[in-house]
């Protein structure tokens, strides 16, 4: 798959499926870094009153994460593992998204071992940081 990757070719990527899918747009990627995006739309889970409320902006970041591990196993012709958050820090929102704009999300690979990455978020709208994360994530053993 060529970059930018779109819409349902993203759940070949990720172990989530609708109506949870929170990334829709692969943009760049590289061993150590990721941007991904989401359009926020009217039907997007966890959207209230035109508004993407914390927990949807939240698990946003972390399907991102999911994102570079997804397409890390992709380019190695494996299927994109199952894995989960294991801490949330640092954590600071400053805006909310509204339903018609489009986030995008820097994934920053601080540390990798054994199957549990450490990474820097950042989600913007255009050239605003609206969030700001760091995250541990752990991937299952088959």
């Amino acid at each position: 798959m060529n970059l930018p990757i779109h819409d349902d070719r993203i759940l070949k990527l990720i172990p989530q499926r609708p109506p949870i899918v929170m990334v829709d747009t692969l943009y760049r990627y590289a061993e150590n870094c990721l941007l991904s995006g989401l359009h926020v739309r009217e039907d997007t889970l966890f959207v209230n009153i035109e508004t993407l409320q914390e927990c949807g902006l939240l698990e946003h970041m972390a399907q991102s994460v999911a994102l570079h591990t997804g397409y890390d196993y992709f380019i190695r012709n494996e299927e994109p593992p199952i894995g989960y958050i294991g801490s949330m820090q640092s954590i600071e929102l400053t805006s909310l998204p509204k339903v018609g704009d489009v986030i995008q999300t820097e994934v920053q690979i601080i540390q990798e071992f054994m199957g549990v990455t450490l990474v820097n978020i950042t989600s913007k709208i255009g050239k605003e940081v609206i969030g700001r994360a760091q995250m541990k994530t752990v991937v299952v053993s088959s």
